[in-house]
């Protein structure tokens, strides 16, 4: 679970911007409801040129042992040929300061829950991208940006898809030394805004954090003495407020 919660984005070249596109997808982590099967997603524009995106999607597979892999969709263009997740479209052109909305569309079974990162990949428009410029447009926007130097910076998100019979159950153990969260559902709850505080001193807290925590996973911690502990349990569009003492 470590390596996916540590999924925040990749940066295609070291990041010196001075000019181009710079694109922000929003949230890091999005959620597919069990009464949905379409989801609404933006991408902003916020440099001096037009970004020319390329989405890409790969399934996150959890294996016995505990490792992952990522698999890539194919047919992202054939809804009909797919299980899985696609992007629709696929290619986004956003304006300098524009924003632009792609649909993830879920095709296929959902007895249970799904994992998939999503790419957003600015690009150089080359004719094989398929991309609706002309050659004489695609010449002009690579002469725009060799004048200057820049940074296409690309973004990876996590996408979750519940299944169709959502269940929480988060069963919550609190002994004088640990604190621990199982997760008997069959779909993902997070513990947003984690926070681990000196009892006596406000300021002195470790950096807040967001954890999630799969079907049939734990969460649990160490609580030490002198220290407050506050979070967020999330289970869907339910929120609770806890906290613990060392």
């Amino acid at each position: 679970m470590k390596r996916l919660l540590a999924i925040i984005g990749f940066t295609l070249l070291p990041q010196i911007v001075l000019a181009g596109p710079q694109i922000n997808v929003g949230v890091v982590f999005d959620y597919l409801d069990a009464d949905k099967s379409t989801y609404l997603k933006r991408v902003f524009n916020g440099g001096d040129s037009t970004a020319f995106v390329r989405i890409n999607i790969l399934e996150i597979i959890y294996n016995a042992d505990g490792t992952t892999e990522e698999i890539p969709l194919v047919n992202q263009a054939d809804a009909s040929a797919r299980d899985g997740l696609m992007a629709s479209p696929a290619r986004l052109i956003v304006p300098a300061n524009g924003m632009q909305g792609t649909r993830l569309l879920y095709v296929g079974a959902r007895d249970k829950e799904r994992y998939f990162r999503v790419r957003f990949v600015p690009v150089v428009p080359e004719k094989e991208d398929e991309f609706a410029v002309s050659a004489e447009e695609r010449e002009d926007y690579k002469k725009g940006l060799s004048a200057g130097i820049n940074v296409l910076a690309g973004y990876g998100t996590i996408f979750f898809v519940r299944p169709t019979q959502t269940r929480f159950d988060s069963v919550i153990s609190d002994t004088a030394g640990k604190y621990s969260i199982r997760n008997d559902g069959n779909t993902v709850v997070v513990l947003d805004e984690f926070k681990d505080c000196s009892a006596s001193n406000e300021n002195d807290c470790q950096p807040t954090t967001k954890h999630h925590i799969l079907a049939g996973r734990t969460f649990q911690f160490d609580k030490q003495a002198g220290r407050e502990y506050r979070f967020s349990l999330i289970e869907g569009s339910a929120t609770k407020k806890l906290e613990t003492k060392g």
